[in-house]
């Protein structure tokens, strides 16, 4: 199409242009000769150039399908939660790689019951979990809730139980430095209970077995506060029929502190030895008295005297001064009773039977001879100088007596 214009203006930028029915049309002026004035007259030819079209509508659409294929077609995919291991108080939960497309993570939480458990740490390498301190047999809940910049996304509800005591499927161990003939006789005891066995320490190992503690699965397992444990431990549970305790068979423990039959951790307080063997404690108020010694009894006739010569009389003691009051009428049966008693015993004593040499005797009798009659000389002087003190001195003799 050709097209005749009249040059009414041209400026520094626009030049004005007149059409034969007097339109203004606005033209750029870099577009014209740079020998038109004002008055000129051009002519523009305008045409479609479907070429140029073409080209431009396979460059959008190109640029769409790039969008759709980066944008569209890939999501975040929804986790999906499984069972790896289960025992008596732990379950060990895993699940497949997190497929974020092209959002951005913001957060991934396991779901317990219904309550939030906790976050994952480093959760685009994090696969696993292991959750301990749970109940003996009860049944738990759990799911996963992925939070992206795309939206949030729900695992599958898992519904798993712990097992009873006497499971004994959830064992999984780990062998150390055994003896080649003890080794073939755990994996033999592990096969009959239905364990399993795994050749490195890895986050579902329940037991670390040896004998001796090096190595470098052994410092793993100390890391991971694995139980390190003797292959009596698995035979234990084998004979029992249940899973025992570890506390009588870690590398360091003594022998008398295992308890077949029984778990420690059920039927004694945490942080107290389970020994049978161990005596009762005394009570502290028991142990700090100290021990009374003994009333000497004394010997019966029909036994052997070291003493020799012939014993002398016996003195009691000095009677308080009360027995001199007057008893009353309902002791004095009491009273008779024991005087009587404690004269059959001063009886007793006073006549043992000595068995004595004969030449120690006679030395024996001789002296004690001597030393009454002495006795009796001082007693006549006493008697003779000091008359009045006699009967004091007899009443004295008669209350030792009594």
């Amino acid at each position: 199409m050709l097209v005749s214009l009249t040059v009414g203006k041209v400026d520094a930028g626009v030049a004005v242009l007149l059409t034969q029915d007097k339109r203004l049309i606005e033209f750029p002026s870099i577009l014209l000769p740079s020998t038109i004035t004002s008055g000129s007259i051009v002519d523009i030819e305008v045409k479609q150039n479907h070429e140029a079209e073409q080209k431009s509508q396979a460059a959008f659409a190109a640029l769409q399908r790039q969008i759709l294929n980066t944008y569209g077609l890939h999501v975040p995919a929804t986790p999906v939660l499984r069972l790896r291991n289960a025992t008596q108080t732990s379950l060990v939960l895993e699940w497949d790689p997190i497929q974020l497309a092209t959002t951005t993570l913001r957060s991934l939480a396991l779901y317990r019951n219904g309550s939030k458990a906790g976050n994952i740490p480093r959760p685009l390498d994090t696969l696993s979990t292991k959750m301990s301190g749970l109940a003996i047999d009860t049944e738990y809940s759990f799911y996963l809730v992925l939070k992206t910049s795309g939206g949030i996304y729900t695992s599958n509800t898992l519904t798993v139980k712990t097992h009873a005591m006497s499971n004994l499927t959830g064992i999984t161990v780990t062998p150390g430095i055994l003896p080649p003939q003890l080794r073939e006789s755990l994996e033999l005891a592990i096969s009959r209970i239905g364990a399993r066995i795994n050749d490195t320490v890895k986050i579902d190992t329940t037991h670390f077995v040896c004998t001796e503690g090096r190595g470098r699965d052994w410092e793993r397992a100390n890391e991971m506060n694995i139980p390190v444990v003797r292959p009596e431990w698995v035979e234990g549970c084998e004979r029992e029929g249940k899973i025992i305790g570890v506390r009588g068979y870690y590398l360091d423990a003594d022998p008398k502190q295992r308890q077949i039959g029984s778990n420690p951790s059920l039927s004694a307080p945490a942080g107290r030895p389970s020994t049978t063997t161990a005596p009762p404690a005394q009570a502290p108020h028991q142990a700090n008295e100290p021990q009374r010694p003994k009333e000497q009894q004394p010997k019966s006739p029909d036994r052997e005297s070291t003493v020799s010569g012939e014993p002398g009389p016996e003195v009691m003691p000095t009677p308080p001064p009360q027995k001199d009051l007057p008893p009353t009428p309902a002791d004095d049966g009491e009273e008779e009773s024991e005087e009587d008693g404690e004269e059959e015993a001063e009886h007793e004593i006073e006549q043992p039977t000595v068995v004595e040499p004969k030449g120690k005797g006679k030395a024996a009798e001789v002296e004690s001879d001597q030393e009454e009659g002495e006795d009796e000389d001082e007693e006549e002087s006493n008697n003779s100088q000091q008359g009045p003190k006699v009967d004091g001195k007899g009443t004295e003799m008669e209350d030792v007596a009594l």
